[in-house]
């Protein structure tokens, strides 16, 4: 199914998820809502990638979980290709999963420790039936090249990896299907940092060689700098700021965006203590998803709140070509 000109290869329309809480009587009623995701939207382009970063538990994951439909949304739109994965279900929802996968963020528990590398990476072809089991086998080797690891590795077993390693054959366990769209869930937040260069660096070449589109989820501005086009600022269930990469960093706009930046450290003694001398910081806790506060959900922590943010959400608007912002202080 080819795009017509211009149009986005995943379009997230109005997404809302709600998990009950269920209390611990006979009947397991229930007793709570967490209001995980809210009203949340953005579109990504064919072989783009969008960052969506914030602290943890804002609701990043939930989304990523709700484009590839691990999670039924509570409402709103997911369009891939211009087809609503809210609304499909069976045969055709397992249609369109052959085109977007899914790399977890631990690689110590995303591989089953009883599978051999060539089962984990030749499972989604089983499921899908691509191929006869000779094109299968030939597959897994290929992808072991691609992603930097030898052929000869593929029966071996999880625990025979380093972490990075393991990450590798997450990526080539997606790749499998030859898929458009690649859901990156915090793919490198468990790896050391000199290994999370090197799997940055390794999923850059695959996307300019396969022309594939990321959705790339992140707690930490600083990796999601060089990697993202454009990047989405997420705060207790609700984009806050979304802009091109460069905007985003040279001019943030939202007090929430200016607190992540200014705490991104610096490998200059001199320089970082001078930026923690001026450096405002945030105000107390992340509130609990199961009541946010009233308003815009950042103003008991934000220095700059006004009496209208206790009151009133803010509007996301454009407040420059490409770049949004939910902030009273751009009304």
């Amino acid at each position: 199914m080819k795009l017509a000109a211009g149009a986005p290869l995943l379009k997230v329309e109005h997404l809302v998820k709600h998990f009950p809480v269920l209390g611990g009587s006979l009947f397991r009623r229930n007793r709570d809502v967490v209001q995980a995701v809210s009203d949340v939207s953005f579109e990504l382009g064919e072989g783009e990638t969008l960052g969506l970063v914030g602290e943890t538990g804002c609701g990043k994951s939930t989304v990523a979980r709700c484009v590839v439909r691990l999670y039924p949304p509570t409402a709103g739109h997911i369009y891939f290709r211009g087809t609503d994965l809210a609304t499909v279900h069976g045969r055709d929802l397992r249609g369109l999963r052959r085109h977007v996968q899914l790399i977890f963020q631990d690689p110590y528990a995303s591989l089953n420790p009883r599978y051999s590398v060539r089962r984990i990476i030749r499972e989604p072809l089983d499921i899908h039936a691509v191929g006869t089991p000779k094109e299968r086998n030939a597959r897994v080797a290929e992808l072991l090249e691609v992603v930097g690891l030898n052929a000869y590795m593929a029966d071996r077993y999880p625990h025979e990896f380093s972490g990075g390693q393991r990450q590798r054959i997450s990526i080539a366990r997606a790749l499998s299907l030859n898929p458009d769209l690649i859901v990156c869930d915090e793919p490198v937040s468990a790896l050391d940092v000199s290994i999370q260069a090197q799997i940055l660096n390794l999923l850059e070449e695959l996307q300019e060689v396969l022309r594939l589109s990321y959705l790339f989820i992140a707690h930490d501005l600083a990796v999601v700098k060089h990697i993202s086009r454009r990047v989405a600022v997420m705060y207790l269930g609700r984009i806050v700021e979304l802009a091109p990469s460069a905007g985003l960093y040279d001019e943030p706009l939202h007090p929430y965006t200016q607190a992540l930046i200014e705490a991104i450290p610096v490998p200059r003694p001199a320089v970082e203590r001078q930026k923690r001398a001026s450096r405002a910081g945030l105000r107390g806790e992340l509130p609990s998803p199961k009541r946010p506060p009233a308003g815009c959900h950042f103003h008991p922590r934000c220095p700059k709140a006004m009496e209208v943010c206790n009151r009133e959400v803010p509007v996301f608007k454009e407040q420059s070509p490409g770049h949004w912002v939910m902030c009273h202080l751009y009304d």
